[in-house]
């Protein structure tokens, strides 16, 4: 049977445009174990989410003029949280989060990666957790990994990588096991497409992309089809229980957010998956929740013009998404920097204003005690912590 890995995937896809890294085949788990009873879920949102979609600044009046087919504020549908911010509409099982303060975000964030906008390598840089200096030498580790050989009663043996493909955020030197579960990836409709548009005058990769299907088990037949939330919601049930053992950092993958065409199917898509994510995590904590921060991190933003199809392409500044009992939530973190007349990156994209390690890094201080040193210097080299955001209750 022809197999379809990464690299083979990635001559094809790259016929429409779109990396491989943003295929839905992509997911993977990690965990390890800390001392102390708080707890961090990061969570990969590859694919290149849309934050000015998600999280939508409507009351800065260029958003409207620069996406008029996409829905904006609350005329729009979403849902007002502060006068100048609303959440998509496909976020609304989140709102009661934000009203208790336990759900947060932060607009204009990027890693330092620029200008190339590939996913593979926006997502290699979000992992190794190191500064724009491709390609990432993965034999200093990734983010997670180092965190680990830098603190003293870390159990390295209880830290592992589950699923298809081991998640580089936690590569490196400690120690760590593997397990894949008896659980079959599924393939959505639009998966499906992808892969016979970008494979039909290809045999081999013809032959790849069905049995690709065929393994994936789903079909779009909705009799047969789980609930497409399902997959989510099994990664985070996972991830609670682990949790609620030894372990107190999860990380995992939900891919599916390149939407340069369609996003309005697109982008609703990937937002029911993570809001049933973020809420199976809490249902699973149960008590642990009040000590558990989730950051919801993606490789890079998208433009901030609508393009022809509906959609949006690759960008720069993005959104950080922060859920949980120990965050400070309620409220939007980080400054605006406008979408007006030269108030863009490369007058296209969201300008960045924050590194989006920082807020990694000072909750691994406030819920880990890592010192700033030490998370500047080793965990994630070359970064500028800057003042506390105070992003945790």
């Amino acid at each position: 049977m022809p197999k379809l890995d990464r690299r083979l995937f990635l001559k094809g896809a790259a016929l429409i445009g779109c990396s491989a890294a943003a295929h839905p085949l992509m997911n993977s788990m990690t965990f390890a174990a800390l001392p102390g009873e708080n707890r961090l879920v990061v969570i990969i949102l590859r694919g290149a989410m849309d934050g000015l979609d998600a999280i939508q600044p409507y009351g800065d009046p260029m958003l409207g003029k620069l996406r008029r087919s996409l829905s904006v504020g609350p005329e729009g549908g979403a849902l007002d949280l502060d006068g100048f911010y609303a959440l998509h509409p496909r976020l609304e099982l989140l709102l009661p989060l934000w009203q208790r303060g336990e759900l947060a975000f932060a607009h204009a964030v990027s890693t330092p990666y620029r200008d190339k906008r590939s996913h593979f390598d926006g997502q290699d840089l979000l992992e190794a957790g190191t500064g724009n200096d491709l390609p990432v030498d993965w034999r200093v580790g990734g983010w997670l990994n180092r965190l680990l050989q830098a603190t003293p009663g870390a159990a390295a043996e209880t830290a592992y990588a589950v699923g298809v493909e081991q998640m580089r955020i936690l590569a490196g030197k400690a120690a760590h096991l593997s397990w894949a579960p008896r659980a079959s990836l599924k393939l959505s409709p639009q998966a499906q497409m992808l892969l016979e548009h970008v494979y039909h005058d290809d045999p081999l990769f013809r032959a790849a992309a069905q049995d690709a299907v065929q393994i994936s088990g789903e079909t779009t037949d909705i009799g047969r089809n789980p609930g497409p939330t399902a997959d989510a919601e099994a990664l985070a049930a996972f991830a609670a229980s682990r949790l609620n053992a030894e372990s107190r950092i999860a990380a995992f993958s939900i891919p599916g957010w390149d939407s340069h065409a369609n996003q309005h199917a697109v982008l609703g898509r990937g937002l029911d998956r993570l809001a049933a994510a973020i809420l199976k995590l809490r249902e699973g904590l149960g008590p642990n929740w009040g000590r558990t921060a989730v950051l919801a991190m993606t490789e890079f933003g998208r433009t901030v013009r609508e393009n022809g199809s509906g959609g949006t392409d690759h960008g720069t500044g993005g959104a950080l998404l922060m859920a949980g009992g120990a965050i400070r939530g309620g409220r939007a973190f980080g400054d605006w920097p406008g979408l007006g007349e030269g108030q863009l990156y490369a007058g296209r994209d969201l300008m960045p204003v924050r590194d989006i390690r920082a807020y990694a890094a000072w909750a691994m201080h406030g819920l880990f005690g890592i010192g700033q040193d030490r998370l500047e210097r080793t965990i994630f080299p070359g970064l500028d912590l800057g003042g506390d955001p105070a992003m945790l209750a």
